[in-house]
Parts: C-alpha cells; sequence; structure tokens
C-alpha cells in the first residue's frame, strides 16, 4: 500500500473521516502533505507560525511546553491515528506547543489556508475537530488541577498509577525515564529522584536499575488522591 492509500486508510480510521467517500479523502490528503521525522527530529517550535494540522499515521510524537528556565513539561504523547497543532490550524496563530518525534514518524500536514478550504466544502471535519477540542481541553484542566491540587509526591504517585496500570505491570525504566517523568509531571528530575525515594521508603513501590514495581497499588492511589470507587447508580 502507497503512502496516499494508507494516509487514506487512516483518516477513515477516524470517525469523522469514516462515512466520507474515497474520492473525498483522496482530495483532503492531497490537500496536504506527507512528512517523515527521525527519532529526536523536531516536528515544529513553540511560538512558531502556524504549521498547520498535523495527523501522526505512524510513530510517536511528544507535545512540549518550554519553560522560562529552560524545563520542559510535556503535555501528551501521540500516537496513530490522531490529529495535533489544530488550535493553530483554525486561528492561523502561531504554534501553542512544540513537537518532538520519538520514534521513526509518518506525518500528514496541512497549511493553514488549505485547511480552511476543506472547512468550506467539508463541514463534517469541523464538527469532527470540536470533539477533539473537547478532548484536549480536559487533558488540560487535568493537568492544572494536577499542578494546583497535588504535591510533587502526589503527582509522582498518580504518574506511577497510570505507567503501571494500577499496578498490572511493572514499569521499565529504560522507557521512562526521571527526565521523561520530570517533563509529565512539571517538576525538576532532581524532584522526580525524591519523590520516587519517598515512595520507596513508605513501601508502595520497589526500584531498580531495569523498573519500577509498584507493590501495594491501593496505597499509591491514596497518595496520588485517586477516588477509584465505582460510582453508584
Amino acid at each position: 500500500m502507497d503512502e496516499l492509500q494508507s494516509m487514506i486508510a487512516g483518516l477513515r480510521s477516524v470517525q469523522h473521516f469514516a462515512r466520507m467517500s474515497e474520492d473525498d479523502l483522496r482530495t483532503i490528503v492531497l490537500s496536504g502533505q506527507m512528512r517523515h521525522f527521525k527519532p529526536g527530529e523536531t516536528v515544529f517550535l513553540e511560538g512558531a507560525p502556524c504549521a498547520g494540522m498535523h495527523v501522526i499515521t505512524q510513530g510517536q510524537v511528544q507535545l512540549r511546553k518550554l519553560g522560562p528556565q529552560g524545563k520542559v513539561n510535556i503535555i501528551a504523547t501521540i500516537e496513530p491515528v490522531i490529529m495535533f497543532n489544530e488550535v493553530a490550524v483554525l486561528d492561523g496563530g502561531v504554534n501553542p506547543a512544540s513537537a518532538l518525534a520519538i520514534e521513526d514518524s509518518l506525518i500528514w500536514q496541512i497549511s493553514h489556508a488549505a485547511f480552511q478550504t476543506l472547512l468550506q466544502r467539508y463541514p463534517a471535519i469541523g464538527l469532527g475537530l470540536l470533539r477533539v477540542l473537547a478532548a484536549r481541553n480536559r487533558l488540560l484542566m487535568s493537568h492544572y488541577e494536577d499542578l494546583a491540587f497535588r504535591t510533587i509526591v502526589g503527582r509522582m504517585a498518580k504518574h506511577l498509577v497510570d505507567l503501571s496500570q494500577m499496578g498490572a505491570q511493572p514499569i521499565a525504566r529504560r522507557s521512562h525515564s526521571i527526565e521523561d517523568m520530570a517533563g509529565r509531571v512539571a517538576c525538576a528530575p532532581e524532584a522526580v529522584s525524591r519523590a520516587l525515594a519517598t515512595l520507596k521508603h513508605e513501601g508502595v513501590i520497589a526500584c531498580n536499575r531495569g523498573q519500577i514495581r509498584v507493590t501495594h497499588p491501593d496505597r499509591l492511589a491514596a497518595l496520588a488522591n485517586l477516588d477509584l470507587r465505582l460510582p453508584t447508580m
């Protein structure tokens, strides 16, 4: 399957493109371009002129915000088939975050001007974007809640609960470095190390050079201030 057909198949897997005809999907795909990024390569930079909307069809991309002192905060990890930088393509403003390829990635990109033309021709795309923006807003609110109401130890506990799937699997340190976790919980790497030491001292995790294992998921969730009760009917 060539790149064009692969991209058409990828768009069809996105809910609001699913009912479009083959010809319409071909028109949409040909309005943009396919781009290849190697691991560690920058897709676009925060604050730069609008880079357009992107759809990842292969690989993995991180969305990042850079703090005033150079501290990196990882907003989200994007995997196929997901759109990103949709805010900039809607208003034509600067990119609100940076995007970095983590794996060998194949990404479809469309400019602000070309996307505006598509919106007029295919209103369903705009309706689909509303759902995407709603999901992004909920994610940002979750980040705000963590920063405003959880300590660093609490944020780390919550992150470990998520990474371990509530203690069901060990966390490979090679895939989740101190620096990576620091970016995800918005603190310095040294603070992450101290938080891990605290959680280990509390007896809720066990650590070695290769992995972190959650030994008491319920207690870890309590430290994260997570409410795991089932909703009442």
